[in-house]
């Protein structure tokens, strides 16, 4: 079963650097497959953050198809993609909107990272809008099995490539020696 993105909206109260305190309310994105586990998983991200009170104010499905983190990039953009398809029956051209979450540092590293998202598509495609969105984090779902299967294989890949000890090799000599004997 596939998940599926909440926003969740956090209040808190955060000290600025004169001292003072406001009250800010900020939306998150966590990947969760119910409005309960949503809950859950953002109040267990937010206690790793906020070392004060803070209430979960609102919970929505979140309107994105895909989630797309960029390294060395700081903001979330909305890129709104245009897929064009071409009804043959009417000759007619029928466009379906998707949104996607780009991370990037502004809007045109925005707008070539959604390219760059996109240079495997198959079909056409046009990018109508570009928007900063208001989104503060995304929290995906680990099991704990992707990075144990991620380390299994870059074990595998250093063992592959790992050079044979100079006793292993006359281990393995000594042994094809005794064979043909």
């Amino acid at each position: 079963m596939s998940a599926i993105w909440y926003e969740c909206k956090v209040k808190y109260r955060k000290t600025d650097e004169t001292g003072g305190q406001k009250v800010l309310t900020e939306p998150y994105l966590v990947d969760a497959i119910s409005y309960t586990e949503a809950e859950k998983r953002i109040n267990e991200e937010m206690a790793a953050y906020i070392s004060e009170e803070f209430k979960i104010t609102n919970i929505k499905v979140a309107n994105y198809a895909e989630i797309h983190p960029f390294e060395n990039a700081d903001r979330w953009f909305k890129s709104k993609v245009s897929l064009i398809a071409y009804d043959e029956e009417s000759g007619k051209e029928r466009k379906s909107n998707m949104y996607m979450l780009v991370q990037a540092n502004d809007v045109r590293e925005a707008f070539d990272n959604t390219i760059h998202v996109m240079k495997n598509t198959m079909g056409e495609y046009s990018i109508p809008a570009i928007s900063e969105s208001p989104i503060m984090d995304v929290f995906p779902y680990f099991s704990g099995e992707e990075e144990e299967t991620a380390m299994l294989e870059r074990f595998n890949a250093l063992k592959a490539s790992k050079p044979a000890k100079p006793e292993e090799i006359i281990d393995h000599m000594e042994f094809e020696t005794a064979i043909e004997e």
